[in-house]
């Protein structure tokens, strides 16, 4: 049946440039969707959104919609002009956990997709800021539904409000050659341990996982996340001389000086006589660059482990945060490691959630209290590797340096350092 299409003179111009346009692909569920009410569904989106474009205002509010057991994970969204366009007046968001990895069979998307224009608008995000797979556009009625069959067949809802947030972490050792940790497993062990928390918001704000593989952290773990597990390695760097030569002889000298040598960020690099390269790996700090470059020459360490940091952020109460050190090197090979891994996150976020003001990130409490007294509460003794830059004022207390110089020493000797 031919539905009245809503005029959208200025969405039509979203259409006119370079790029591919969410206004198509929306406008391809109106007019070639066989189901006629996602037809309709979303020709009263697209007239809703024309109408916001023409009024400069937002016409959808808030409200409460969740699924039976779960006190998140559903985003609420009802239209103040829903008289007009009815078939939109309830265009919920549904928050989905991806796989660890984002590792999908298609088999897995097709069951996922027939569920999703059962029961919604057949809008999705793969994935969203927040790590999920977005499920956009559902009525109240059909929320529940929905979730009980992808909860039958192995989906959950993730993370939304005051709570532990969805999990992310890259692709890892699947396909990327730079890993030094089991990405997976982590992702996995973490979330499994705190489904409580993700389902009934209980704590300040959010607080969320992110697992990179190797310091490239393709998962901008550093900046986005309040527990950053990051793989890296301690000891040299390994390099095939012989693949050195070859990247020299294709390119030439002067590009590898110019392009990885001189942008090494602590000039630790240098080129022979003889195009071998001389890597000074006790000033290496694992930028990534040169081994990006040159893959083939270059490679981490067999010493591998992962660095956590926490309390990275976007701008809240204050600006933005980069995690800071609190674990510099951690092994991840035994089931031991691992629930040490899981051990540390309950600590801290025991200690946030007893100490954080409410809607106040983790980083903002440490900003707050003092990262030494945040480390006294978690139970880690301080690390020069915690240091984020030196003292810019050159007025400092030394009272109790010495006695802390020879605990620093004693710990080392006893980690045989």
């Amino acid at each position: 049946m031919a539905i009245d299409k809503h005029a959208t003179p200025m969405l039509d111009q979203l259409e006119t440039g370079p790029w591919p346009s969410f206004i198509s692909g929306i406008k391809r569920l109106r007019d070639q969707h066989p189901d006629a009410r996602i037809n309709a569904v979303t020709n009263d989106l697209l007239g809703q959104l024309e109408h916001s474009y023409e009024t400069r205002k937002g016409y959808w509010k808030g409200g409460t919609v969740s699924v039976f057991g779960y006190g998140g994970g559903i985003i609420p969204r009802f239209s103040e002009v829903g008289k007009v366009f009815p078939s939109s007046k309830e265009f919920h968001t549904l928050r989905v956990q991806p796989p660890a990895g984002n590792h999908y069979t298609t088999a897995m998307l097709r069951q996922l997709a027939d569920s999703w224009e059962k029961y919604g608008s057949g809008l999705v995000t793969f994935h969203g800021q927040t790590g999920n797979i977005m499920f956009i556009g559902a009525t109240t009625e059909n929320t529940q539904p929905f979730f009980d069959e992808i909860n039958e067949y192995g989906w959950d809802l993730g993370g939304a409000g005051p709570c532990v947030r969805t999990a992310m972490s890259c692709v890892g050792a699947a396909r990327c050659e730079m890993s030094c940790t089991n990405e997976l497993k982590a992702h996995r062990l973490l979330v499994n341990n705190f489904t409580d928390d993700v389902h009934r918001p209980a704590l300040p704000y959010k607080f969320k996982f992110k697992v990179s593989g190797c310091p490239n952290d393709c998962q901008n773990a550093i900046e986005r996340s309040d527990f950053a597990v990051l793989g890296t390695w301690r000891d040299d760097m390994k390099v095939d001389q012989a693949e050195v030569k070859n990247y020299i002889a294709d390119k030439g000298r002067q590009y590898y000086i110019d392009n990885v040598i001189t942008r090494c960020p602590t000039k630790a690099l240098s080129l022979n006589d003889d195009d071998t390269l001389n890597v000074n790996n006790r000033d290496c700090v694992r930028c990534m660059h040169c081994l990006n470059v040159m893959p083939k020459a270059l490679h981490p360490g067999d010493d591998k482990g992962v660095t956590i940091l926490i309390g990275g952020k976007r701008t809240l109460k204050i600006g933005d945060l980069m995690g800071t050190v609190v674990v510099p090197f951690k092994k991840l090979e035994t089931e031991e490691d691992y629930e040490s891994l899981v051990e540390l996150a309950e600590t801290i976020i025991d200690f946030w959630a007893e100490n954080g003001l409410e809607h106040e990130r983790c980083g903002e409490m440490i900003e707050r209290i003092g990262l030494a007294n945040f480390l006294e509460g978690i139970g880690i003794e301080p690390d020069p590797n915690m240091l984020s830059h030196p003292r810019q004022s050159s007025y400092i207390r030394m009272d109790g340096w010495d006695e802390a110089a020879e605990k620093w020493f004693a710990r080392q000797a006893e980690a045989g350092r």
